[in-house]
């Protein structure tokens, strides 16, 4: 089976990228910390990976697979980011928050984005893949592409997890464990090399 044609997400990839993001974080201990109202998190995760696409969309460093249902969403170097979204600067997403979920959407921010590097790197703020289209190898091949956009500037890349089972997934592509964190949930920071 080929691999489908991976592209770079527009505005009008907007519903079915963080529909296949919802669908493939509901386990994720980063996002079931962040909302762990079963009731409230479809709504919440959402609005989360809604920002997210937003901030990035016209940076042109959204990669898709089949139509959004695989996704790596990153951050270019210029102006570092925050690991989540930067909460707390009155948007319109944020506003939808109830206090207790925007104040740890704020903690996670802050802990996190205090353990990246304070040199230039591509961040890799989020890699998912819809469950319906798991085991066929899309997830890396997007990983990939903005990988490559790191490697032709010269630039490492750096992502953060917090699911046990991905440090060994992304240790196989090729990264490194730099750093961790272990409040308010165990977190890797991982970096891929320049080469």
């Amino acid at each position: 089976m080929t691999t489908p044609e991976i592209t770079i997400a527009t505005p009008a990839d907007r519903d079915a990228v963080v529909g296949s993001l919802v669908a493939a974080f509901v386990k994720d201990p980063v996002l079931r910390h962040l909302f762990p109202d079963e009731d409230t998190y479809p709504r919440h995760a959402a609005t989360f990976f809604g920002h997210l696409f937003d901030k990035r969309v016209h940076r042109s460093s959204i990669w898709t697979i089949a139509g959004g249902a695989s996704v790596a969403i990153w951050e270019p170097p210029a102006g570092q980011p925050a690991a989540v979204p930067a909460a707390g600067h009155g948007s319109p997403e944020e506003a939808r928050y109830p206090a207790d979920v925007l104040a740890r959407v704020q903690g996670y921010d802050h802990v996190v984005h205090a353990a990246l590097p304070t040199y230039p790197f591509w961040y890799l703020g989020v890699l998912g893949t819809h469950p319906d289209s798991a085991g066929r190898g899309w997830g890396r091949a997007v990983m990939r592409a903005g990988l490559d956009r790191a490697a032709a500037d010269g630039l490492p890349a750096i992502l953060e997890t917090s699911n046990p089972g991905n440090v060994e997934l992304y240790r196989r592509a090729g990264w490194e464990v730099v750093g961790s964190l272990a409040v308010p949930v165990p977190t890797w920071i991982m970096q891929q090399p320049t080469h």
